[in-house]
């Protein structure tokens, strides 16, 4: 399941993914947070006029053999662009080619789209330091790797000029603390802490603020003109030293709009008059004006006779990556979508709740072995149905969910079967570690007779159903409800595992699991049987609800659009607008490009968020968006988020 403000600062997304709860320890991305409000959409209308099939049981010893392959060594944790990933896709497709299932793919069972993985250093980096003492004037070019290092979200470019301390770096309204206030940073390198001040992180449950995120100061300094950023560790303390990240370990967008690199302290402190007491007084005096409310008696400090030029050099990758899908043809052209995310971690990375094991397998267990065998099972329980059924039944498996829903994205935008013929999408996303019965069920407020459907479906069983009527969350359904196809969202739960190398196999109910494909397998019987197709219904989204996915979910006041993952050069796409919300009541809605916030041109969802966490509740803001490749300027009044 998609990790949301990875993904540091989704802004889903929460940082879509989020999922992380006080079970976890907020990292997300993240980014990077976000707990998914399990959705679920099943535009569901039990109008089945004809008598559903008799399936098959689940068998849960096939269940768990296929999700102890799937989280085998040689799976290396399903990464997309991985070879793991493509060992994984080979085991689905010969599943289906042995229930002699159609390809429904573009090639085959296969539909390739591109993903960005990552990014790296190319050639011709360089940092070059140059101090004019007169006594003894110098250049010295540092060292890439042991003096500074470019971090992964840097833009490429170079920077020339003196550097301004601009302390943490933080504008802050909320806590009355601002470093940038008074200073002029436009078309300066500014030098930053890493952190914040203990007053700003004493006020958060995860220990730090968004505030203390690299891509947020990033993003502040770029908001204050400045050229380039220069992050340094704060005061080091007793026995600890001072560290450079490895390049690729900081989340963030493929290209925050500035240079951005990290040096260390004994390079940065000697810039500045009376050199290392300097850092550690100012630092303390930061602390104490975030504590007291009054301004630092030194801010904004130039290193007058040292001039720095940067280059930064670094290079997006990209990997062809596929989704699975199979068909099962019905008596019409109507068909029913049950899908699920195949691709995990890999060996960890920006999005591992346990960032210290990265570099060992995340071998995706319940996120989303589970799921990916919950797809497998059915597709072998309704295969022996061939022609039984009015409709057909489309097994979709996919990639980049883990990277923002990417391959879900890939398929609503380029659908292989015709859209129109879409009656819903069931999704299966950690169905794994059922526990005492309990699973959430997102989206059944999106299809007009859904809860009537799944109330049918689970009669009989031990299953104690949480609803939720919105189908937005963080897993793929949510490409779905965007396209105004009901969907319905099945999910056990977050567990301390997720995310983490320890998320295996053992840990799996399998029972379980094989009771809940019963309970999926006869709404889905009911959704193909169904004499009439149902309607989808747009739920009006309640902005004091917790969860969900959006551009506007998470932080600041509530604005009420779904982004969408798929790439976008520049601007925030809009794949959705939540019904009632402040961007519909504006007149937005899908396919809208958000170009600018206010005064904030924004290049990303990073910029969005942060535009959108500096607003107030109550602020009517003028946003730009391009419609058609058309400019067109509204005004949205922002609201209350609780």
């Amino acid at each position: 399941m998609i990790d949301t403000l990875r993904r540091g600062t989704y802004d889903f997304v929460s940082q879509i993914h989020s999922r992380t709860t006080a079970i976890l320890n907020p990292i997300i991305h993240s980014f990077r947070t976000r707990f998914v409000a399990a959705g679920v959409l099943l535009f569901a209308g039990v109008c089945a006029a004809q008598t559903a099939p008799q399936l098959a049981t689940a068998d849960a010893q096939k269940c768990m053999a296929d999700i102890k392959t799937l989280t085998a060594p040689e799976m290396e944790g399903r990464g997309d662009g991985t070879k793991g990933l493509t060992r994984a896709e080979k085991v689905i497709v010969e599943r289906y080619k042995k229930l002699g299932l159609e390809p429904a793919g573009t090639k085959g069972y296969l539909q390739a789209f591109s993903v960005a993985i990552g990014r790296k250093l190319k050639s011709g980096n360089k940092f070059v330091v140059s101090r004019m003492h007169v006594d003894a004037p110098s250049l010295r070019s540092l060292r890439l790797g042991e003096d500074y290092v470019p971090l992964s979200f840097s833009a490429p470019g170079a920077a020339k000029g003196q550097v301004l301390h601009a302390g943490y770096g933080i504008t802050a309204p909320e806590a009355s603390y601002d470093d940038y206030e008074g200073l002029d940073a436009k078309g300066k390198i500014v030098l930053v802490l890493r952190g914040e001040p203990l007053a700003l992180a004493g006020k958060a449950h995860s220990g730090h603020t968004i505030h203390a995120e690299l891509v947020t100061k990033a993003i502040n300094a770029k908001n204050h003109g400045a050229a380039a950023v220069i992050f340094v560790n704060g005061r080091v303390g007793k026995g600890e030293e001072d560290v450079l990240p490895h390049f690729g370990d900081v989340d963030g967008p493929e290209d925050a709009g500035i240079p951005c690199v990290q040096a260390k302290r004994s390079i940065v402190q000697v810039w500045f008059p009376t050199g290392p007491i300097l850092f550690d007084d100012l630092q303390n005096e930061l602390d104490e004006a975030a504590k007291t409310g009054t301004p630092p008696k030194r801010r904004g400090l130039d290193s007058k006779l040292t001039t720095v030029r940067l280059e930064v050099q670094v290079e997006t990758i990209r990997a062809n990556v596929n989704n699975v899908l199979a068909y099962l043809p019905g008596k019409t052209d109507e068909y029913v979508i049950v899908g699920a995310h195949y691709d995990h971690l890999g060996r960890g990375g920006p999005h591992s709740l346990a960032p210290s094991l990265t570099g060992t397998i995340h071998p995706g267990a319940d996120d989303n072995a589970s799921g990916t065998a919950g797809v497998l099972e059915l597709a072998r329980i309704f295969a022996g149905h061939r022609g039984e059924l009015k409709r057909g039944i489309l097994f979709a498996n996919f990639a980049g969910e883990e990277l923002g829903l990417l391959g879900s994205a890939a398929w609503v935008n380029a659908p292989t079967k015709p859209l129109d013929k879409a009656v819903a999408m069931l999704n299966m996303d950690m169905i794994g570690r059922i526990k005492d019965g309990k699973v959430f069920v997102g989206g059944v407020g999106t299809g007009t007779t859904l809860k009537a459907a799944l109330d049918e479906a689970k009669s009989g069983t031990k299953f104690e159903i949480e609803p939720s009527e919105s189908g937005y969350s963080s897993s793929d359904h949510t490409s779905f409800v965007a396209k105004k196809i009901p969907v319905l969202f099945f999910f056990s739960g977050l567990h301390a595992d997720y995310h983490k190398p320890s998320d295996t196999w053992e840990k799996i109910n399998a029972d379980a699991a094989a009771q809940l494909l019963d309970l999926i397998g006869r709404v889905d019987a009911e959704l193909t049987d169904a004499a009439e197709r149902h309607a989808f219904v747009a739920v009006a989204e309640n902005p004091h609800a917790a969860g969900g996915v959006s551009s506007g979910g998470g932080y600041g006041p509530y604005f009420g659009s779904v982004p969408d993952f798929g790439e976008n050069k520049d601007g925030v796409k809009f794949s959705d607008v939540r019904p009632g919300s402040p961007a519909a009541k504006a007149g937005l809605k899908a396919g809208d490009v958000l170009t600018q916030f206010g005064d904030k041109t924004i290049h990303n969802l990073y910029d969005f968020t942060d535009a959108l966490r500096r607003s107030k509740v109550g602020d009517v803001v003028e946003v730009m968006v391009l419609r058609d490749g058309k400019p067109l300027k509204v005004s949205v009044t922002l609201e209350q988020r609780k």
